[in-house]
């Protein structure tokens, strides 16, 4: 038997506003102009002045009665009486975080395109070398297939046995597999050398027998490639002098050699200029020792509520006759503008909240960004910038995560301005930044025959006064992506 109960639950939900301004916030500049794009081409009433003729043309209506008598229409339903057309119509003033981004003179150049240099994609070089192939229509198909199988590191990760199948159920190509081995090795021969291999090892060899096969380096190293990779690789250079019969200077050679191959030759192609162009969030200068901070351009679009939006909601709102039709446009067209309105909002408000952030963090780290040096850097959690904002510390996680302030020491991510507090033996409360940039120093000055082990490194820092345990250390310098020491050793 069913029973029925009263439960009284204290839940916390975000409105639709609040969850599209989170969205924004963690949005980066590079990306703001794609989503503020794609709301453009979602919501008719949303206009951007910069792509509009500021000079409207008076829009005509077909369906509007020209005798209409809009001061005696009749009372509008309850539904509608909540809409204020007023607040479309009015224009925002900007606060005063948002203005801040107008002492920015750049905003013309800032708004320019990077320009992108159109070049060949990686497969494309492949396929134009296939072609120059004098191949039947078969193992030119074949060809083809083994070309859109690589990745993007130019290897063939898929075994011979489901290439077949894929030629015989999707192009209806019957192979063996011997057929496609065979191709493989013509695609092997292209370039980058090492395309088309199904391993490291194999990528390594085909490079190296394309080299001057006689020289006694490359015997060697093709030797040591084919049969004691993994001793490579560890860095085991004792049991190769003694598996090889090799003295020091010419396992270096043998090392030399296979150093210089390239382990992912789909890598070898430039890759997009999109994918690694960082637009800085901030920009801060330095005006005879006064930290000036302001708002990339590009952060502040020039949204507004179309007119004739609102203009056509006026029009539907007074008409005289209310069909079923006509109260579905009028909805239609009040959604597209609160629409419109709420995206301007988390717009602005996204301005306010970057500002009010990153001006925090300025003033917490004022004496790194008048000197650059990382040492400087005060040690600051995500807590300390939400105190002083009053802000959660979710909202300046999201913040710091994907920007980038531009200063005159260079480009930074935000997130590289939080480290954790070390005690020194003095009682100071020093960054783990500032340990690092020791641990960096001291290990880019050691003796790579005989680099500096963790223990030592641990030494080094409790003389300088700073009290860490070895684990913190092999911490950091994991973070560092620095390996340890027998893997830093060279011959």
């Amino acid at each position: 038997m069913l029973k029925q109960n009263l439960q009284q639950k204290l839940l916390q939900k975000l409105s639709p506003q609040q969850i599209q301004f989170i969205k924004l916030l963690q949005v980066p500049t590079v990306s703001l102009d794609t989503r503020i794009k794609e709301e453009l081409e979602e919501n008719p009433a949303l206009e951007d002045l910069s792509l509009t003729n500021m000079s409207e043309p008076e829009e005509q209506y077909p369906d509007r009665d020209p005798d209409d008598d809009y001061s005696s229409s009749e009372e509008h339903d309850n539904e509608y009486d909540e809409f204020n057309i007023d607040d479309y119509l009015q224009e925002d003033n900007v606060n005063e975080y948002g203005s801040r981004y107008d002492q920015n003179g750049d905003d013309e150049e800032e708004r320019k395109e990077m320009p992108i240099a159109i070049q060949s994609s990686f497969f494309e070089n492949l396929q134009s070398q296939l072609d120059l192939v004098p191949l039947s229509d078969k193992d030119f198909r074949i060809g083809q297939q083994i070309i859109g199988s690589l990745d993007d590191d130019g290897y063939l990760r898929r075994p011979i046995m489901s290439l077949t199948d894929d030629l015989a159920f999707s192009q209806n190509v019957m192979a063996e597999d011997e057929e496609v081995e065979e191709m493989l090795k013509v695609i092997q021969s292209f370039e980058p050398p090492g395309v088309g291999a199904r391993s490291l090892q194999e990528c390594l060899l085909i490079q190296l027998r394309r080299k001057d096969v006689n020289d006694p380096i490359i015997k060697k190293a093709i030797l040591v490639v084919e049969h004691y990779l993994d001793e490579f690789t560890r860095k085991h250079y004792d049991k190769l002098e003694k598996a090889l019969n090799m003295n020091s200077m010419e396992l270096r050679g043998v090392v030399n050699e296979i150093l210089k191959l390239n382990p992912k030759p789909g890598d070898s192609n430039e890759v997009s200029t999109k994918q690694h162009q960082v637009i800085p969030d901030f920009h801060i200068s330095n005006n005879d020792g006064v930290l000036i901070l302001t708002l990339n351009a590009k952060n502040a679009p020039e949204l507004r509520v179309s007119r004739s939006y609102q203009e056509m909601f006026e029009h539907y709102d007074k008409a005289s006759q209310r069909d079923k039709k006509m109260k579905e446009a009028v909805q239609f067209v009040k959604q597209k503008l609160d629409s419109a309105k709420w995206f301007i909002d988390a717009i602005k408000q996204r301005q306010q909240t970057l500002l009010k952030t990153m001006n925090a963090i300025m003033q917490y780290q004022y004496e790194f960004f008048l000197s650059g040096d990382e040492k400087n850097l005060r040690p600051m959690i995500l807590k300390d910038i939400a105190d002083r904002i009053g802000m959660d510390i979710s909202t300046v996680s999201r913040v710091a995560n994907s920007k980038y302030v531009q200063t005159e020491h260079g480009t930074y991510l935000l997130k590289s301005f939080f480290s954790e507090a070390i005690q020194t033996e003095s009682g100071e409360e020093v960054s783990n930044k500032e340990v690092k940039k020791i641990l960096e120093e001291c290990i880019g000055g050691e003796d790579k025959r005989h680099p500096l082990a963790d223990e030592k490194l641990t030494e080094i820092l409790k003389e300088r006064g700073y009290n860490i345990a070895r684990r913190t250390v092999a911490k950091y310098r994991e973070q560092m992506n620095i390996p340890v020491a027998r893997l830093r050793k060279e011959l």
